[in-house]
């Protein structure tokens, strides 16, 4: 019997993988789906056991972090570890970034076109220009934010201005990347960014 029972994931003390053992291979490829782990198809059962004890175990740091009364400020990573989301309707620009998952990452040239989902390097990206997270006015649905955009103090008065807790927690519910530049090709700063949904082409 090739399958250890307990857990044989690394740093993963709060999950169950007998449990997981225990679910069929399409509830565990539903349960990988959902937790946006790209690939499942290809994947044996213990590779997707891996794979979602993984996830959850993240979930569970996440959740375990929203309790503590952490400030604003002290965004983090993110959900993804600001890794890219990928889906169906991933752009080629997408495709050919740079991803950023860390403050530390360097882009590896002048004008190269960057990519994540890092809340505190989006944070920062912004803060460094001047910009300031907003919605389009208008565009709201309910009590949810509208189309994301960050105020860079321009006469655009249809963007209203939102806490960076609002705009990251709408950024990372509609699955969205933040693909970017650091600099132009001529080397001076750029303010360049869009956001992408990788699932639907109208982001």
């Amino acid at each position: 019997m090739s399958e250890k029972p307990g857990n044989q994931t690394p740093n993963t003390p709060d999950v169950s993988e007998t449990e997981l053992r225990e679910m069929k291979v399409d509830e565990l490829r539903q349960e990988a789906k959902d937790e946006n782990i790209s690939g499942t198809s290809g994947m044996r059962k213990e590779e997707l056991v891996k794979e979602v004890a993984g996830a959850r175990s993240e979930a569970g740091a996440s959740r375990g972090s929203e309790d503590t009364d952490t400030d604003a400020d002290d965004l983090g990573a993110g959900p993804e570890g600001g890794k890219i989301r990928h889906g169906d309707a991933s752009s080629s620009s997408l495709k050919y970034s740079q991803e950023v998952t860390s403050t530390e990452d360097e882009p590896e040239r002048e004008g190269r076109s960057l990519a994540t989902t890092h809340h505190e390097v989006i944070r920062q990206w912004a803060e460094e220009r001047g910009g300031v997270p907003a919605t389009v006015e208008g565009t709201e649905h309910g009590d949810h934010l509208g189309v994301l955009r960050i105020d860079f103090g321009g006469n655009d008065s249809n963007l209203r201005r939102v806490s960076w807790e609002e705009w990251f927690k709408t950024f990372d519910g509609r699955r969205l990347n933040f693909i970017y530049q650091e600099q132009r090709t001529d080397g001076t700063q750029s303010n360049f960014f869009r956001l992408e949904n990788p699932e639907r082409e109208d982001a």
